[in-house]
């Protein structure tokens, strides 16, 4: 008889990640995978090519634990965020930007600290949260209205989830999984009650080159904001990299001191060939970028015509490369139900965002769909979709 699984509690109530859910049903079912975030094209070819130069020419061994030299300092000078960065002191490389946010809670919280996260969240935040023993408290981005054009703050649920054993609020803008980016008046909100309450703030940019409408602003050039501030990012979206799973922090000194003293116990190091293919990457980034982000907006502005269409309620996002829209106009029951259908019936898979909710009821109508996608995969994807939702 085979042992139940042994799972640590506080590890037990995230099971398997939605990410690798649906893209286990998407191959079962033969589905044009519109869940995950990853691209279905190749990377920029100087950069795979940079990689290769860099194993033939003996990068092959331990890297620097913070990163390779050419790859911190091409990270000083790619950061937007309103100051100069130290290279050598304030950026620590990581294996993703996963592993910088697990390296952020177990270096910075305590048990028993209070974060502040908005949901819906990437799911990574809640686990790393409750890996390092803190408590998570909720904020709802709440959907555009009549009043709002984007997915919004109320103020007030935001003050109140602030109180005496807040450590942190994690922001993510541009937002996954809603496509929003934040406006300089809802950072300075943000910023406002972190100074007051001497909370530290964890901003996620690693859509920061991926904006169609309005402009990334990163809460680290606020003022007052840049002693409190961890910054993390990574290559894979901006450079269609997902799987070298390089990424990066930016901190202040003593901030960095606390993600370091984890990520030297988590990772040790990244992979040496790909830091130098990154530093490569991030110093001759255009024109690759900004052919990149053209492209992105006019698969989005296809993608949102065609859902459009077909009856759903969509949600155009001012950045990342993900749609979310309300599927209740076609009565198949909550977010998990409908994306379940979705992948068996029309064979187009889709991401359920109440994974991404604690108050799951508040992700019930929505699905999730991704175009970082060939854009005959994305024409395969719709052609299903007029199939099944129309006949």
């Amino acid at each position: 008889m085979t042992p139940p699984p042994r799972v640590a509690e506080r590890l037990r109530p995230f099971g398997t990640t939605i990410f690798a859910e649906m893209t286990r049903l998407a191959v079962e079912h033969g589905a044009v995978n519109l869940s995950q975030g990853f691209p279905d094209f190749e990377g920029p070819e100087f950069v795979r090519e940079a990689a290769v130069e860099a194993i033939r020419t003996g990068h092959n061994q331990y890297a620097r634990p913070y990163g390779e030299v050419p790859l911190v300092e091409a990270i000083a000078r790619w950061a937007e965020i309103g100051r100069d960065v130290d290279a050598m002191s304030e950026v620590t490389v990581t294996s993703g930007c996963t592993e910088a946010l697990a390296a952020i809670a177990l270096g910075l919280f305590e048990p028993g600290d209070e974060v502040v996260l908005f949901e819906p969240y990437y799911d990574s935040y809640r686990a790393v949260v409750s890996m390092a023993g803190a408590e998570s408290r909720f904020v709802p981005l709440r959907p555009p209205d009549d009043s709002h054009t984007s997915f919004w703050i109320d103020e007030g649920e935001l003050r109140s989830a602030f109180g005496v054993r807040t450590k942190a609020v994690v922001v993510n803008t541009p937002h996954n999984p809603t496509g929003k980016v934040y406006t300089r008046d809802e950072l300075e909100l943000i910023a406002s009650l972190a100074r007051e309450h001497d909370a530290l703030v964890i901003s996620d940019e690693v859509y920061e080159k991926l904006v169609f409408d309005g402009r990334h602003l990163s809460i680290a050039s606020l003022d007052g904001m840049a002693e409190r501030t961890v910054v993390a990012s990574s290559l894979g979206k901006t450079f269609s990299l997902t799987g070298w799973k390089l990424g990066w922090t930016i901190a202040p000194e003593h901030l960095t001191a606390g993600v370091r003293a984890a990520h030297q116990f988590l990772t040790f190091a990244s992979a040496t060939p790909l830091e130098h293919a990154a530093a490569a990457a991030l110093s001759n980034a255009e024109p690759y970028v900004s052919e990149l982000v053209a492209d992105y907006r006019s698969k989005r502005d296809y993608l949102c015509g065609a859902l459009e269409r077909l009856g759903f309620r969509v949600f155009v996002p001012e950045g990342t490369y993900f749609i979310m829209g309300d599927h209740s106009a076609f009565g198949r029951g909550n977010d998990v139900e409908f994306c379940r259908w979705l992948t068996a019936e029309a064979r187009v898979a889709a991401i359920p965002p109440s994974a991404f909710y604690e108050r799951k009821e508040l992700g019930a109508p929505l699905v999730r769909f991704s175009f970082c996608k060939k854009m005959e995969t994305l024409e395969a994807a719709v052609a299903r979709l007029e199939r099944s939702l129309r006949g």
